[in-house]
């Protein structure tokens, strides 16, 4: 009997060309394409055909093909709400653009750019003119060079100023930061010889006066941006580090990390070095532009123009170059930075970042009952105290006080699974399937919506909707 059915059932499949004819068929072939829309309904009869499928009507086919073409379909990088209590958080892009540099970059994307000609004198350009001039007076330094991402600044200044030489820095800055990116590493990858002195906890100039030879070609010193070591430690005085490699004859490089312009401590913030900072105490200084200085994904070269000029002569330097559109956009911050007394207010990084904790709480309990409702008995909601991380290997330590929503999930309904835990996970699933995902973090069973970070609370709300 059951034979019989599938039978009956196959025979009255629909064709595709039927389903293409129908009005829903039409509609999808004007959104997804003709080509498209075949596929899909060839593989969805396929599946009817072969039992793992119901045939329903002709709506009911077509219904399930349009889900698949907007699944398939959907584009993979996508916006989300950034709610884990981690300002620039890595796997989250970072930091946030201002709306000056998204017009920036929309303005160059779509026509040619002066990129490397010289409007002036009609020959070619230098790339890295549109921003070295900005970057030099935010800084001091006397010339700038920019690659696709910091990790690509440290290795050119090694490989352009140490290869096939020894670079002398401290046991206690061989850092490894996230994706198992470690100076020894890089330093092999440049063509150098690692030169490490010093112990963990403790290193003193003499020792790198010590080590300082005819095979020396730098001295580096890699900023603690991601970890820190207290107690019993000691690091030479920068200056005179730095005093003693002009005595003799060898560049100081300093990786700074995370590159903040400006004094943090003057808008309420735990104190970082500032780029203009590291360059009185060091040659040549690399930093992001993704981080701290609130820019896109860069890495700057800032220092003596000397070294720079022998730096941008490696051949490696065109093949981490970056593009019209990474310009476009890191000029743009930089020139926010002219007006330091709007820089709170334009710059989203620096917004997020001094957000007061009272602010965030009224946000907080006006949210409550709308997010509560969204949830639909999914969860309760209640408002907590919590802690922020400003990210990305700035101030590993510090936390930045704030309010979060708590999402403790129901535990009633026979189909939720047993276990606190395993609601909690269903509930995060849940919030990442939204049409723009919603990124919190677990603790406790529970999930908490760290609200430092939200800005947009209608599209916030609107996207809870859709559970």
């Amino acid at each position: 009997m059951t034979q019989d059915l599938l039978a009956t059932a196959k025979r009255r499949i629909p064709s595709v060309e039927r389903l293409l004819a129908h009005g829903d068929g039409l509609r999808l072939t004007d959104e997804f394409g003709r080509t498209a829309l075949t596929a899909a309904i060839r593989d969805d009869l396929a599946r009817i055909r072969s039992g793992d499928a119901p045939a329903g009507d002709e709506a009911a086919i077509l219904a399930r093909c349009g889900e698949s073409l907007s699944s398939a379909l959907r584009p993979s990088l996508r916006p989300v709400f950034n709610l884990t209590g981690t300002v620039l958080h890595t796997n989250l892009g970072r930091a946030l653009l201002p709306r000056s540099a998204a017009r920036a970059v929309e303005a160059v994307m779509t026509q040619a750019t002066n990129l490397e000609f010289d409007l002036a004198t009609g020959s070619r350009g230098e790339r890295d003119d549109h921003v070295e001039g900005l970057i030099c007076r935010l800084t001091g330094a006397e010339a700038a060079i920019v690659v696709n991402n910091n990790a690509a600044a440290v290795l050119l200044v090694l490989n352009a100023l140490a290869m096939r030489k020894e670079v002398v820095v401290s046991r206690g800055e061989l850092v490894e930061i996230g994706g198992s990116f470690r100076v020894p590493d890089v330093m092999a990858r440049a063509g150098c010889r690692m030169r490490e002195v010093g112990t963990t906890n403790r290193t003193h100039l003499r020792d790198f006066a010590e080590a300082f030879g005819p095979a020396t070609g730098l001295a580096m010193k890699v900023h603690p941006s991601n970890y820190a070591i207290s107690g019993f430690t000691a690091q030479p005085d920068p200056a005179e580090l730095h005093a003693l490699c002009q005595e003799k004859g060898i560049p100081l490089a300093e990786d700074l990390g995370s590159g903040s312009l400006v004094d943090l401590a003057a808008y309420g913030l735990p104190p970082e070095p500032t780029v203009s900072a590291a360059l009185s105490r060091a040659d040549v200084v690399t930093f992001s532009g993704d981080k701290l200085l609130g820019a896109v994904q860069c890495g700057i070269v800032a220092g003596r123009k000397d070294l720079l000029a022998r730096i941008r002569k490696s051949p490696l330097k065109r093949a981490l170059r970056v593009d019209k559109m990474t310009y476009a956009a890191l000029e743009a911050v930089l020139r926010l930075y002219l007006h330091p007394e709007r820089l709170r207010d334009e710059l989203p990084t620096l917004r997020l970042l001094t957000r007061e904790r009272a602010e965030i709480a009224g946000q907080a309990n006006s949210l409550l009952q709308a997010v509560s409702d969204r949830l639909g008995g999914r969860a309760s909601v209640s408002v907590a105290e919590t802690m922020s991380q400003i990210g990305s290997g700035a101030l590993p330590v510090e936390t930045l006080p704030s309010v979060a929503l708590v999402l403790t999930p129901d535990g009633d309904g026979a189909e939720r699974p047993r276990s606190a835990g395993g609601r909690c996970r269903r509930l995060a699933e849940a919030l990442r399937n939204l049409p723009v995902p919603v990124i919190g973090r677990i603790k406790d069973d529970t999930i908490l919506l760290d609200l430092r970070t939200l800005e947009d609370e209608a599209g916030f709300l609107n996207s809870l909707s859709a559970l």
